[in-house]
């Protein structure tokens, strides 16, 4: 069992391990490659055992399972024998250049089902109950996001914009610079980034949390620095494949822990947002063709 008391969800534990692993050390890394790659022989294994196998001492080993939210060693591997167990059997999702159309299109929506049920696995409730009450109480709200993810932020502007909520997208890193120098307290700065070691984000955050106002990230990478100067972090998992270069589906993931998180602010909100909702809807219908 977790140190929160929550028991593992289908595949948790083996996939919070690749959400991590960036910041896991180099000691810590060869515990993890043995465990993915070898989690039938690794779940079998007495704690000194995997340690030999890994070329590691066992504090190491202690340390990885802590670092994954365990007390011990023990409950680490009751998580991987119920992962195991549970795991789901899927096609290969890694797309090869002699693939089909038929085959890419299969590969592809399944590794984008896969990515949304693997956030639902990942969300922590109370960093999302955290990240509900802060919007709701914001006088303020700046979206931030870089490259691609500022397409994300201008869809998360859209749907606080129609509840009635105060908020501005960003996706410049000079306006990202001089909106985090003006936000204080009652104020949030919500950021997008998958990485969570983008220069531009992490210093806005850094400036906006010096001046009192809270810091929410959506990213990939819980030990992140961007996570290091985050109030509340919202996980996603992410994985590109070779021929994919920038993830659509980790943008799918990433869309549908938003949906989660801004349809639980509209359902907070009550008549406030229906009203709002319903205010914006009338202001153009008539320009509907």
């Amino acid at each position: 069992m977790r140190k929160n008391g929550k028991m593992p969800n289908q595949t948790d534990t083996l996939l919070m391990i690749k959400v991590i692993y960036p910041s896991l050390t180099k000691t810590e890394k060869k515990v993890a490659d043995l465990i993915l790659q070898h989690s039938d022989s690794a779940m079998m294994a007495t704690i000194t055992n995997l340690a030999e196998q890994a070329g590691v001492g066992e504090t190491t080993i202690l340390r990885f399972c802590r670092k994954l939210g365990f007390k011990g060693y023990q409950d680490f591997k009751l998580s991987i024998a119920i992962d195991l167990v549970n795991l789901p059997t899927h096609i290969n999702d890694e797309i090869d250049e002699d693939d089909d159309y038929q085959m890419v299109a299969r590969k592809t929506t399944a590794n984008n089902e896969r990515m949304v049920q693997d956030t639902l696995g990942t969300i922590n409730m109370i960093e999302l109950k955290k990240a509900v009450k802060a919007l709701i109480g914001a006088r303020k709200i700046y979206v931030y996001g870089l490259v691609s993810s500022g397409t994300t932020a201008q869809d998360v502007y859209y749907r606080l914009m129609r509840i009635g909520m105060n908020v501005e997208a960003q996706r410049d890193a000079h306006i990202i610079a001089m909106t985090a120098a003006l936000a204080g307290e009652q104020d949030v700065v919500f950021g997008i980034s998958t990485s969570g070691g983008t220069v531009d984000m992490v210093e806005a955050f850094r400036r906006a949390r010096k001046n009192g106002a809270t810091t929410i990230a959506l990213t990939g990478n819980g030990e992140s620095a961007l996570a290091a100067v985050s109030d509340i972090t919202l996980l996603v998992p992410s994985k590109e494949m070779p021929l994919q270069g920038g993830s659509f589906s980790t943008k799918i993931a990433q869309m549908n822990l938003l949906d989660v998180l801004l349809t639980l602010v509209t359902m907070e909100l009550k008549d406030t947002a229906y009203d709002s909702i319903k205010l914006t809807a009338k202001a153009v219908v008539d320009r509907m063709v």
